[in-house]
């Protein structure tokens, strides 16, 4: 994989992988967020937990927590071909996430249950501080009078509109023309009011932004700006840390932490990157993983380091002559959020690419190797660790962070970011497709 900017940049064009690596002297976070201000995420999913459980039986065993599993992957690390000399891959099964089925269940939830709380309030339902009450037909009587709407590829409408619709709201969700079939009718079958747009995901929040604008009973959630989801997915940051501790995983500075993350506009990938480096600082280092088409973070990195000139100052992926049409739809983002990429961009490790072909041998292998089921953008991130350790740049990184000498004691975890919901029969077709392209 290339190493400087114009090569790397190049190689964005002629849409091959590619590998940029951050935390040099010019990257300075402009957005500075408070632990606090995650902390107040984490407090909220906690009050909402009776209600949660009562929505939701099947967040009974977990006391109304909506989590996931950190699952060692031994065997995916050695069909992967990975060395025990570089430490230990993990995967946070987010894939598997209660609700949602996705990472989207963290952020989408948070929002809607942060509106949610706000219409309780001024409408005095909350009397006493029970939020099971918030279950009552007097409640929903309430909520019905409220709109919650969104613009999305699939899985941010599925978190909210599932929610939303849950609590008893009016839901909408404004889906781009790459939205899986079988997510629109997932969200029909909820009641939400799905509303289907010819182009792509910015042209279908664009749509569903505007619309909003003219309610004052709605509410939009912006993926592109949106504090509220971001914090909801950097809340995931304290029960990360109890799981590597119930693992016996340490994280410091002899004992490094490596996250490879699936990324669209970056809200959540961003969200768990700040989350995860307000507890473990300079000895976490996140990645992020776009699909070779659609690299729209890795675009924001390189403009805000000046690699791009004669482009606007957000610059879409089509401004490089790339089509942003890809199998992971999650991820096909034609343009960064700002927010999110003011957020990461002083401690984001990088961000590479992976062709799409790359994604269903991954799925594929996963599946032999481990018995677990996601869909292709979740796969993304399998990429990761192979390209830190054998590009010119990730071993640039390496060095000068210092971690060459310690890399046999890192963690190294890979975020599936999806897949529980996606019909067998879908499945069955990335299977098929993946075992073909691994023959």
């Amino acid at each position: 994989m290339p190493s400087t900017e114009a090569q790397i940049v190049e190689s964005l064009r002629q849409a091959r992988p590619a590998f940029w690596s951050g935390r040099g002297a010019d990257c300075h976070s402009t957005l500075h967020l408070e632990p606090a201000q995650v902390q107040q995420a984490v407090d909220r999913f906690k009050r909402f937990a009776p209600l949660l459980q009562i929505l939701f039986p099947e967040l009974q065993a977990s006391d109304g927590r909506i989590e996931s599993p950190l699952l060692a992957v031994p065997a995916m690390q050695q069909a992967l071909g990975l060395p025990s000399a570089m430490g230990q891959l993990w995967v946070k099964a987010d894939h598997c996430l209660p609700v949602a089925g996705s990472v989207k269940a963290r952020g989408g939830v948070h929002e809607v249950l942060e509106y949610a709380e706000q219409v309780a309030q001024q409408h005095g339902l909350l009397a006493g501080g029970d939020y099971a009450q918030l279950a009552s037909e007097q409640a929903r009587a309430v909520f019905a009078r409220y709109q919650v709407a969104v613009g999305s590829t699939g899985n941010l409408g599925l978190s909210i509109g599932v929610m939303a619709s849950a609590l008893g709201f009016k839901a909408t969700v404004h889906m781009s023309a790459d939205a899986k079939e079988w997510k629109k009718q997932r969200l029909r079958a909820r009641g939400v009011q799905v509303v289907e747009h010819e182009g792509d995901y910015a042209q279908a929040v664009a749509a569903g932004r505007a619309l909003a604008e003219q309610d004052p009973h709605c509410h939009f959630v912006d993926d592109e700006h949106s504090l509220s989801l971001l914090l909801g997915y950097a809340a995931s940051g304290p029960y990360l840390v109890a799981q590597l501790a119930e693992h016996k995983r340490v994280v410091d500075e002899k004992h490094p932490l490596f996250v490879y993350i699936p990324c669209g506009v970056g809200g959540a990938p961003g969200g768990v990157a700040l989350g995860l480096q307000q507890f473990f600082g300079p000895h976490v280092h996140c990645f992020f993983a776009e699909p070779v088409q659609s690299p729209c973070f890795m675009v924001e990195m390189l403009a805000g380091a000046a690699a791009l000139p004669g482009m606007t100052q957000h610059p879409s992926v089509y401004e490089l002559g790339l089509n942003n049409q890809t199998e992971a739809d999650g991820l096909a983002v034609p343009t960064a959020s700002g927010l999110a990429a003011d957020v990461v961009r002083g401690f984001l490790a990088g961000v590479f690419t992976v062709e799409d072909e790359t994604l269903f041998r991954h799925l594929a292998l996963l599946q032999q190797a481990e018995g677990l089921q996601i869909e292709p953008s979740a796969a993304a991130g399998f990429s990761g660790p192979r390209a830190l350790l054998e590009s010119v740049a990730g071993q640039d990184y390496l060095q000068r962070q210092n971690l060459l000498p310690h890399m046999q004691h890192a963690t190294h975890i890979v975020w599936t970011t999806g897949g529980q919901f996606v019909p067998d029969e879908e499945y069955a077709r990335f299977l098929a497709r993946g075992r073909e392209l691994l023959a």
